[in-house]
């Protein structure tokens, strides 16, 4: 059975909003990563990833839907999912990292969801990787553009199998 032990304090961003959101010194003690994301920003567009403050190496497939159509994404990005601009409706996501103190370059994967109180709501799925071989020590999330507003959160996660 895996036990998710929480990293931390949970991270809220306050009055005058944030870029970025970001955990450092990640043990290894663990097997696996989850952050969950509780984000609203001031302009809509993407949630991106860095890992070890690194913004390169970023491989995806994305598959989306909107309310009325889907589609499918590749990139050399961290791209998590789209946030909207609406700023008093939060979008939320969950990030998986197996085996991120590995030797070998990291998969992931990301669940997100935008909700704005209208017709189109994006609903993302990723399947990513991160060419590098170090083990994971920083985890940051970004805005594309833009802020994330007061009462952001986000909380990371280390999963133990026992």
């Amino acid at each position: 059975m895996a036990t998710y032990i929480q990293i931390g304090s949970t991270v809220t961003v306050g009055s005058g909003g944030a870029s970025s959101i970001d955990f450092t010194s990640i043990s290894s003690a663990y097997t696996d990563l989850v952050l969950k994301m509780c984000v609203a920003k001031t302009t809509g567009d993407n949630v991106v990833l860095s890992l070890n403050g690194s913004s390169s190496n970023f491989s995806y497939r994305l598959l989306e839907g909107d309310g009325s159509s889907a589609a499918s994404y590749n990139n050399t990005t961290g791209r998590l999912g789209f946030a909207s601009s609406n700023t008093t409706t939060f979008s939320s996501g969950d990030l998986y990292i197996p085996n991120y103190a590995s030797s070998t370059n990291k998969s992931y994967s990301v669940d997100f969801v935008s909700e704005n109180n209208a017709t189109t709501a994006y609903a993302d799925l990723t399947a990513g990787l991160w060419s590098n071989t170090a083990a994971i020590t920083q985890v940051t999330i970004s805005a594309q553009s833009g802020l994330f507003v007061q009462y952001s959160t986000a909380t990371l996660y280390g999963i133990s199998k026992s």
